[in-house]
Formats: C-alpha cells, structure tokens, sequence
C-alpha cells in the first residue's frame, strides 16, 4: 500500500504507576505521601484494523503510517529480570512475553513517563482536578513530535475492585488515595487546542469505565483518532464530533506556513512589548534561554508562541519546552537552547549554571543568571518601534467581544465564535510579527549573488546603522539567519516575501526586481542627513558597488504612454502590510466528517470511508467551478481517503484534479509511492484510462529530473560569504570573484576590466592587485555619499540623481571648487558657502578635450569643455586627474549619444559603470600605464569613434523606449513570448521565467517561474487568468490578481505551441490549445475540462486561431482550414518550387486574405480564402533573409525578422491596402523572435538571446 503522509495520531501512551506498587501502597499504613516511579502501561499505535490481502499486503484503513516495530516494554523488563533471582525472574520473564507492548520504530518512549509527570508521580489523599500539559520531541535531525498530556486521578482501589456505583466512583472509608495516570497523544502535528478537546471528551468516558473497559476505551479513543484525515494548506478545515465537543482541525495557511492551533497572544498577555521584544532578540541571537513557571502547560505554549513570532525563520537548535526534575543537567548543554521548566527551580538554576537568559513566565520578566539585566544588543529601534506601535492596537480580551451577546445555551456555538475571534486575533499577531522580522531583515536580497550563492556580509553590515551593526554581527552568524539566507538564495516566495515586496516603495521595488542595488540619490542623503554618512568605516554604499545601476529618465526622457486606459485590478496596486500573508480569498468553509463507527471493525471502518467519499463527491458537485481553490482541497480529502480504502485509481483521479484546481497542494511523494504500490491488475486499468496514464507518465519524468538535478550536483543548501581572494586569478576565476563581489555581473564589462588590470604583464589578476582594486571601489563609494549637499543645490538636480564622483578642489574658468559627477551632468561644487554652477548635461557636450594652461614656468594640465548653446568653454585645471576625468566624461558622454540615439537608458547605465570601473582602475594600479589600462574600459566611445551607430531616421521616429529584461542575467537571453493586457506586459524569456511590467511606466512588478522550459505561447482568457503554453507539454495558468501559478492542464502529450480563445455555437467562451505533433483541445473555460480534441497530419503544427465559425491551424508545412469538430476543410501549401518551412500565418478576416511567412525567406505570401490554391501576392521584404512573427495592428500588418546583410533584428510594417512596406525598423541587433500590440497605439518587439531587449513603437 503506498505510504500515507502522518496522520492526527502516530501514538497513545498511558503512563502511571505499576499495579503491584499501588496494590503495596494501599494496602499499607504509611501516612506520608507517596512518591512512585512512572512507567508506560499501555501503548496504542495504528494499525488498529487490517485486512491480508491477496499480495501478502498489509492494508491499514487509517489516515496514519504503518510502521515498523521494536518492542519497548519487553526490553525494559527484561533489564529488570535481570536484576532479580529465583522465582521473581521467572514471573517476570512471563510477564514480559504476555504484557509486551510494541511501538513504531522512530519513537522513543524511555523519557516519556518523566516529561508526563514532570514533577513526580504522587498519590493524593483526596480528587484532583485534571490537568493538561503540552510536550514537544525533537529528533537527531530536527523533526518535531508534538504531545498533548491528560493527567487525571483514579481510586486506587477502584482501580482494583473495579467497582462503580450509580455511575461514581466507589470511596472505601477505609482508605482515600487517588493515583494518577496520563494518557499522551503523540502527534507529528501541532494540533494542541484540538487534540486537548479530544483528551477532553475521552476523560468524560474514563470517568464512568469500569476498570476492565479502561484499556479497550482508550484504544477505541486512539482508534477513531486515526480515522481522521488532515486538512491540506487553504481554505478547508476539517470537524469531527467526539461527544460531547464538535472538534475542528484548521488547516495551514499554505504549503510553507506553520500549522496554528494555539492562542498566540498568551506572550503579549504575559509580558510587557519591550520584554518580549527583548526575549525575541535572544532568540534570534541564538542565546541559551531557559523559561519558568508555575504551570507545565504555559511553558509550551508561550515557547510555540515566541517561535512563530519569528516565521518564516525556523528555530533549529535544541528545543525542550518542558524539562521534567530529573532533566536539569541538561542546561549545562554548551549550545544554544530554548528550554522550560518549573518555577520552583529557578533559584537552583540561576547559581549553577551561567551565560543563561532566564524568563520568568509567570512574572513577564527576564534576566541572565549573572545579573538582573540582559548584555545582549536589542532590536533595532526603528522595527521595534513599529512592533510596538503596531501591537498596542490589538484587542486581546475576549470579555470585551462579548458584551453585546447573549448567554449561549450550546457549548459548541460558543466555542464557535471563540474560535472565529482567536483566529482574527492569530492573523494579526503573525501579520504584526513578520512585519517585524521584514524591518528587521529587509534589504538582504540587495547583497545576494544567486548565481554563485554568495551573501556579502561585510557589505551588508556597513549598510546598518553604527548602533545596530552587533546585533547584526551575531545574527548573521546564527544557523536560523543561515537557513533564512538559503532560502532567499533558493527564491522561495513565503510569507517574508510576499510583505517585502508589498510593503517597499516604488523606487526600492525596482531596485530589488533589477537585483542591481543601487546608491541612495541626493534626495534621500538629504532627508536622513548627513551625518549618517559620516564615515567610510561606518557607512558604504547600499549598492554593494553596483554594476548597473539602474537609472530614472528625467521628465524629458520619460516615455509618456497617456493613451493607453490601464485597468489593472485594483488588488494587485494594493499594497498593506496585511497583505504579507497569503490569506484565503473565499471564506473558509469546514467539512464534517461523518460519525466514527466501531473503529476495531474493518468493515464498519470502510462503510466509514465510503460515507465520506459520498460526502466529499456531493460537496464536490455543490461547489462551482470559479471556487478551484476549494475544489481542490475536496478532491485532497477524497484522493486521502479513496488511498486509505484501497480504491488507488479513483486516488490517482482525485490527485491528477489538482493539477487544474491547485498544483500547489499536488503531495508528489505520496502520489510516487502510490503509482510504485499499483498491482499488476490495477496497472493496466491506469494504462486504459488517459488522465491516469499521464499523471504516472508526469510523475516518472519529475522522478527522472530531480535524479539529474542531483546527479549534476545542484545545490540548493550552500550559502557562501564573499572572501577576497588569496590566490592569482586566471579570466574565468576573475569573473567568478567579481560577480560575487558584487561589483559588476555584466561579462562583456568584466571581461575589459581583466584587460585593463593585466596592461602589460601575464593575463592572470593577483590576490594583492585585486583587494586594492575592491577596497578604492568601496572607498570612492564612501567618499561620495559623504557629500552633503545643501538645499539651494538640491533644488538644481533632480530626485533621482546621485553623486559617483567628486574631484579634488580646482580652479576652473567658473571658480573653485569640486566638480560632481552624476549620471545626468556634470556641476561644479564652489567652495566657501557652497554653491551650484552648472558645468554641462552630457548629451549637451560638443568637444571634451586635454588642454594646459601657463603657470609660471610649467604648464598646468586641465580639462576644457565645449557645450552647446554656451558660447564660452568650461576649463578646469585637473592636474593629475585630467586624464582620468577626461575618460570618464567622454564615456558618459557617448553613452548619452547612443542612450538617446536608440532610446535605451541602459546605454547610459553601462557607461557609468565604465566611467567608475576607470577610476578604480587608475587608483589600483598607480604607474604610467594606468590611464592606457583605464582606456581599456572605454566601451562606448570606442564604438563612437570606430563604429558611428547613426540610427536610421525612421526607426529614430518610430522608437519610443527600450526595455531589458535581462538587466538581472549575467548574460542576455531570448524573449519567447510578449503579450499585452490592459495595464501589464507579460514577457517570457528562457527557461520558463515571465516577468511582468506596469505599462505606465514600463517598470518591472513581478517575476514569477512557470514550469522549467521554455514558454511558446500566451493568451488571456479571463479577466484574471493568462495561459501560457510550454515545451514539457504543459498549459500554465496564471491569476493576475494574486500572480501565483497554481493550475495546470496536462492533457497534451507533446509541447504546446498555440493558444487560442473564441466563442462555441453556443455563445459559451472556449479555448483552443495545440500541441507540436497535431493534437488540438477545445477547453471548456469554466471548468477546464476538454470538451473535444483531434488530431491533425502535419510537420509541427504551430498555431491554432478561430474565425467565423473555422479553425486555421498552421504547421511547417501547410495551413489548414479545420472545421470545428476537427474534420479538414482545405489545406493551403506553398508552390513546390517555393517550398520552404512556414514560421507563422495571420488571418485578414476583413479582407478574406491569409498572410504567411518563413523562417528562412523574406518573403510574405498573402492568399485569398475563397481562392488558396497559390498566393494572390508576393511581397519580397528587402535584405531580409528569414521572419519569424506577425501581428496585425490597425490596417498594418507588422512583421518581425532578421535582415540578409547584418543578421541584426528588423520589423517590417506593411500596408494591408496597398501591400508596400511602409517602414523597416531596425532596432535590435538579433533577430525579431516576438511581436505584440498595446491597443493599437502601441507594438512591442522582442529579440534573440544576443539582444535579449524589447522595444516600444508608436503606431502611426
């Protein structure tokens, strides 16, 4: 049988005292109290029903893994047995093989009886009340075991006599002693309030079970525990009826949140917010805490509490949240530790153990064990404050909720609306403690590597204020910040996440999307003031020496897109702190099971099953296809329960729905265990069935890649710290070093600064060379933000600008002072009272030459600029740094020519990395060739003077903006795939990743992976969905509101290719989807089902479109006319002698004409439909030797290839009428690989991977 995930209930332990000892206990006379040794009586484990079938395999009908055994109490009294002699060894060698009790194999029970009676198994003299404790088992390899303990009182000598009377317990007057028992369920969950409910209604049983029902009573308990199915991640709870209480399981957030079944607010109940502030510092500093109290219970509930606190950060270190008497020892652990134990030891525990932090629950306070104050650096203030502010608002007394109701009358109504308040109170707890852990952490992501898995500590550090920088430093070299940095590294999109992005501004938005941190503008140093940037030792940039520092356009060069009517949905501009978890959408629903039957009886356990798959299938049918996400937790249940029942097939079904309901709760390793656990026969009836067949056929591919991400080393776990380097560097070690410094990613950059730095010696950069080169880069970085500039200079520059570079105190023909470099101009900064004096905008420049000017006998080297519309020349007596500033200005300068020439700002944002580049060069290398190595690096104006890149007048006019989505790559990669809706780009670039863009200002919002291959086709069929076609043949859904991509349909077998979206005869919207080898599906939108398909003969087939009532599919070879029920109508080929390999076919409906390209000819063949034999029209597209794209945009039709002379990129607009070209675009320098149109005011072009832009057009 395949292996089911843990189930409610992995075991039930009663622990108390032996028989024999409370049978010599009441029978003696002592009156002093007695203390007894707890020992495990009973031990109940599923399975508690089985049935042998035919394949020699045990089925177990619960929802809990059959494990393997060991025999817990035989061992141990076997080691009692030895200890005796005589006649007492032979009793209890018999007595180990009648009473042996055995346990799943990965549970240890031998600490057990202590942590259930934590302080001591004592007899009572008179009733106690019931008491409940929570315990928590960690593992070697940190997984977690959770327990809930009853400890109740029973008559010890109705505990012998068994006798009842009128339904109480029988009191002898000759004796009052009550002993106690636990009963412990073990779970690997988290289900405390749920599973205490349970304990809660077993105890109401027990109170009137006679002794000799006392063992079959809790092993029917446990028993019917086990029939409980676990809710899956969202919106569905799950309810059972365990009488007299209606128990609820909530379920987890999603995938990656912790399961929550506690009241998070007992800590802000129990301590003031500086002290648990405080509390959640040590934690987070790894310290050695121990808590205290009075009550057993309290301790493991504000310990869970204070560790949820910091989701998404995962404790690792040991975790005891309740230390029995005899486990004091271990404190003197030398490792960080978070431990509890009672009140009454803290005197004992404070004198002999040191360096520990302890809390004292019961009191709110918190101390060390070598003072009353704590020498351990707090929060940061801004985020603490935050914190502080944010929880004074919560409302944590239930009294106030209830003035306005009544006095309930049914205990699960009220219970009910308690539950409802707890869980409000629960989401903003967690929302106001991750917007903690946010503050705390964010800009993390600024100073990762991803590529190399490298976290810039150092960098990082500098960032933080002088104040905080040792809290930092031992955080950062704590195991949960280790663990919190790999999954950045690995981009997991969790909770952090999720409120990062939603709570940064627009501006730090961008710079996280682009992953090129960059400087602070002027604005921003001026807000904060200037002495926080007071010290390079204390303040670097946050750009982490950005390579690319991405540039806002100023107001002249913004691209002003005003026509277009941009109905984004509202959710997604929204943006609040609340957001940062992903909430469910839909209100949460809960599914009741129905009522346990006799658990000991196969038969009834599986009439119990076949109720809930009814139960589950009307559900099902109840809820509407737009409702998926609660769909597809009903099919999670049914897929559960069928699994369990042994009905593996119609499992299979339930999980294969997911796909098109919610991928994301898809359980692959279940769903792998139960395809390798089919039997033959249920094997070949999965072959007949296709969504079967291609749900085992997915699950051998997905098992086949994750062996070849293994085999190909991919690790996901290493997280490096950048070091300098200690050895020489050949190119590719260089390259390497660099991009994990974090200087710059471009290669072709890197690759002429190696050039630079080896001018005249063996191409290899050595470890001394290369530190001068890193520490002059950050020093320059913090010289330049230590430029305070005043307001009546701030008010000449705008918002956005940053200073990279100052030169020393000069006279110039304009004063003295220092001349500022920025990305937009040059300005000289007077000295005395400082003052602005405008010096040149770079794309105003028309000479930057060297000149000298007379100085007694010498001649003063300087820098003379002419600019235009000044009739005067600006002259500046550099001296030694003329050269280098004459470099820098003239690569500024052509990279503003070409910036504007070709409407691309990254021109402009290479150039100054070429220009900074120079000025740590010539500071690293200090010897006559360093002005020659720095020459090196002047990329742009190199290609100014050798290459003159005059753009065409026509493309100039018809340019509006560039886009690179690749600004994050080290490299360039291909577009595949744009399309435009209202408000939003969407763009695929290699490997499956899509990024979308906000059309009003063409910045980047969201990134998100969709599959690992790469994407062919897009289409968006609802208001909130997009569906995108890939190679591994599966159709992704994406919801634009949220930007998840949790639904997929898996019905094509070979990749999709085209996507299409059309009304049926019957006014209901459908998509059609086709696949490389012929298939065609007609969707039904709504539901996702295919309504038909066919298949059709052909070489590729590459689109599918709907017209009138017709489908035309296009292949290599042919254009088809299909009817709707997929018969061929008309199949329109090239003429024989012309025979070349169809790239796209657009259908004129207007004109009746259909229009058809090639990849490897430039000429365009229009048909007529009624007339298809052979083209009406050729149109020979000059020097172009292939296309690639079509679309049509007003009455033109816009082809998009690449030309026969240049191999660069071309767009061909030609007029329907008239059938000339009208314009031909060159504005990429690969070739045109995809076209899209934004309401026809606008057509976007994509290109290869050795251009990797998009361009913007106005349409005319």
């Amino acid at each position: 049988m395949a292996e089911l995930p843990s189930g409610l209930l992995e075991v039930c332990v009663v622990v108390g005292a032996q028989s024999e000892k409370l049978r010599d206990v009441y029978q003696s006379k002592s009156s002093e109290p007695h203390q007894l040794e707890a020992e495990v009586l009973q031990v109940h484990a599923p399975p508690f029903v089985s049935k042998q079938a035919n394949s020699s395999q045990v089925i177990g009908p619960s929802f809990s893994r059959v494990q393997r055994r060991r025999s817990f109490i035989k061992k141990k009294r076997r080691d009692r047995a030895a200890e005796s002699n005589g006649e007492t060894t032979k009793r209890a060698e018999a007595a180990s093989v009648t009473e042996d009790v055995s346990v799943p194999k990965d549970l240890d029970l031998i600490a057990l009886p202590q942590l259930c009676f934590p302080g001591g198994l004592q007899l009572a003299s008179e009733q106690r009340e019931d008491t409940y404790h929570f315990l928590v088992f960690t593992d070697l390899f940190g997984n977690r075991t959770h327990g809930v303990v009853l400890q109740y009182h029973r008559s010890v000598q109705s505990c012998h006599e068994g006798v009842v009377q009128n339904g109480h317990r029988w009191n002898s007057s000759k004796s009052r002693l009550y002993a106690p028992f636990a009963v412990c369920i073990i779970s690997k969950f988290p289900y405390y309030n749920a599973l205490k409910d349970c304990l809660s209604c077993l105890v109401v049983q027990l109170r009137t079970a006679r002794q000799g029902d006392f063992e079959n009573t809790i092993k029917e308990f446990s028993a019917k525990l086990t029939l409980v199915p676990l809710p899956p991640p969202g919106q569905l709870h799950v309810s059972f009826s365990l009488r007299p209480l209606q128990v609820v399981l909530p379920s987890r957030v999603d995938q990656d949140s912790p399961i929550i079944d506690i009241d998070l607010h007992l800590p802000l109940l129990t301590f003031t917010h500086a002290t648990l502030l405080q509390i959640l510092s040590c934690l987070l500093q790894e310290q050695r805490v121990v808590l205290f109290s009075s009550d057993w219970a309290r301790l493991t509930l504000v310990a869970e509490s204070l560790l949820l606190y910091l989701q998404p950060l995962f404790w690792q270190q040991p975790y005891v949240p309740v230390l029995a008497r005899g486990m004091l020892d271990f404190l003197m652990a030398p490792t960080a530790f978070l431990m509890g134990c009672h009140i009454s030891h803290f005197e004992e525990v404070a004198a002999e153990t040191e360096d520990l932090i302890l809390v004292n629950v019961d009191d709110g306070i918190i101390q060390s064990s070598l003072s009353e104050t704590i020498d351990l650096p707090t929060i940061p203030m801004a985020a603490a404050e935050s914190f502080i502010s944010r929880a004074e608002c919560l409302q944590l007394h239930y009294d106030l909720e209830l003035c306005h109701f009544g006095a309930g009358t049914d205990v699960n109504t009220l219970r009910s609306q308690r539950r409802e308040w707890q869980k409000r109170l629960n989401s903003q707890i967690q929302n106001i403690a991750l917007e903690l852990v946010v503050n705390i952490f964010s800009g993390v992501q600024d100073f990762l590597n991803h590529e190399h898995r490298v976290f810039n500590s150092e960098e990082f550090l500098r960032t933080r204020e002088p104040a905080e920088q040792l809290f930092y430093k031992k955080v950062l070299e704590t195991h949960i910040f280790h663990s919190f940095l790999r999954d950045r590294l690995n981009r997991k999109w969790d909770s952090f996440s999720r409120m990062e992005q939603n709570t940064r501004n627009h501006a730090h938005r961008n710079r996280a999307m682009t992953e090129s941190p960059r400087r602070p503008p002027m604005s921003e140093l001026s807000k904060s003031g200037c002495s926080s940037y007071t010290s390079p030792d204390h303040r670097l940039s946050k750009r982490l020496g950005a390579s690319l520092p991405n540039l806002d356009q100023p107001g002249n060069d913004a691209v002003t897109l005003s026509v277009i009517n941009f109905n984004r949905p509202q959710s997604v501009r929204k943006m609040t702190p609340d957001t940062g978890l992903k909430s469910p959408q839909k209100t949460v629903k809960v599914f009741r099971l129905p009522e346990f039957p006799p658990p000991l009886a196969y038969q009834y356990v599986q009439n119990y099953y076949a109720d809930m798959i009814s139960s589950l299938g009307k559900a099902i049918n109840a809820t509407p296809p737009e409702e998926s996400a609660l769909l597809a937790r009903y099919h999670y249940l049914r897929g559960l329960v069928n699994t369990v029942s042994n009905r593996c097939l119609d499992a299979l079904e339930d999980f294969q729905s997911l796909y098109k309901t919610d991928a994301e709760i898809f359980p692959p390793q279940m769903v792998k265990s139960l395809v390798d656990s089919l039997p033959d026969v249920e094997r070949l009836q999965a072959d007949r069935r296709p969504d079967i067949r291609r749900l085992i056929s997915r699950v051998k591919r997905d098992q086949e890649r994750e062996r070849a991400c293994k085999g190909n080393g991919h690790e996901e776990d290493a997280v490096k710290h950048f070091q300098l380097p200690k050895t020489f560097m050949q190119l590719e070690e260089f390259v390497k070093c660099v991009q994990e410094s974090g200087i710059v990613k471009d290669q072709g950059a890197i690759l002429r600064l190696f050039d630079a730095l080896t001018v005249g010696h063996q191409k290899q950069v050595g470890p001394d060379l290369f530190k001068v080169f890193y520490t002059i880069w950050k020093e320059t970085e913090a010289e330049a933000q230590e430029v305070c500039l005043p307001a009546s200079v701030l008010e000449h520059i705008e918002a956005g600008e940053c200073v990279f570079k100052l030169s020393s105190s000069v006279k110039t023909s304009r004063g003295v002072g220092k001349i500022a470099m920025t990305q937009r101009r040059l300005f000289l900064l007077t000295d005395g009272r400082a003052g602005y004096v405008e010096v040149a905008q770079y794309r105003d420049l028309e000479e930057v030459k060297v000149s000298s000017s007379p100085f007694l006998l010498l001649r003063i080297p300087g820098l003379k600029l002419r600019v235009r519309g000044r009739k005067e020349t600006f002259e500046a007596n550099l001296k030694t740094e003329t050269e280098l500033w004459n470099l820098m200005i003239k690569e500024m300068w052509a990279g503003r020519i070409l910036a504007d020439q070709h409407k691309d700002p990254q021109y402009m944002q290479l150039a100054l990395t070429n220009a900074l580049l120079m000025d740590a060069v010539v500071g690293s290398l200090q010897s006559s060739k360093a002005i020659y190595a720095a020459s090196k690096l002047a990329h742009f104006e190199r290609i100014k003077m050798e290459v003159p890149m005059m753009v065409p007048k026509t493309t100039a006019e018809t340019l509006k903006h560039k886009i690179n989505p690749s600004l994050e790559l080290t490299a360039p990669q291909a577009v595949d795939v744009l399309l435009y809706t209202p408000g939003q780009l969407w763009v695929s670039v290699s490997g499956g990743k899509v990024m979308v863009f906000d059309a009003s200002s063409w910045s980047r919002t969201h990134t998100c992976q969709v599959g690992n291959a790469r994407l062919n086709c897009m289409v968006r069929v609802e208001k909130d969905q997009v569906w995108m076609g890939s190679e591994d043949s599966v159709i992704y859904i994406i919801s634009m509101v949220s930007m998840v991509c949790n639904r997929q349909l898996t019905e094509h077998r070979a990749e999709v290719t085209g996507l299409a979206l059309d009304m049926d005869k019957y006014s209901q919207k459908v998509a059609y989807s086709c696949s490389a080898e012929g298939t065609v599906m007609v969707w039904d939108v709504s539901t996702l089902q295919v309504k038909r398909h066919f298949r059709l003969s052909c070489d590729r087939l590459l689109s599918v479109n709907s017209c009138a009532g017709m489908l035309w599919c296009c292949s290599r070879d042919s254009i088809m006319e299909v009817w709707r029920s997929g018969s061929l109508k008309h199949r329109v080929t090239l003429p024989e002698q012309q025979r070349a390999a169809l790239s796209c076919a657009l259908l004129l409906p207007e004109s009746e004409e259909l229009w058809s390209v090639c990849a490897d000819s430039g000429e365009v063949c229009i048909w007529h439909i009624r007339n298809s034999s052979e083209p009406s029209r050729r149109l020979v597209l000059q020097d172009c030797s292939g296309c690639y794209c079509m679309i049509k945009v007003k009455n033109q039709v816009w082809v998009g290839g690449v030309g026969r002379s240049s191999s660069k990129g071309k767009v061909y607009i030609v007029d329907t009428d008239r059938y000339e070209v009208l314009k031909e675009l060159h504005g990429h320098t690969d070739k045109v690989t995809a076209l899209c149109s934004a309401e026809d005011r606008y057509a976007l072009s994509g290109a290869g991977k050795h251009d990797g832009k998009i361009a913007i057009w106005k349409v005319e």
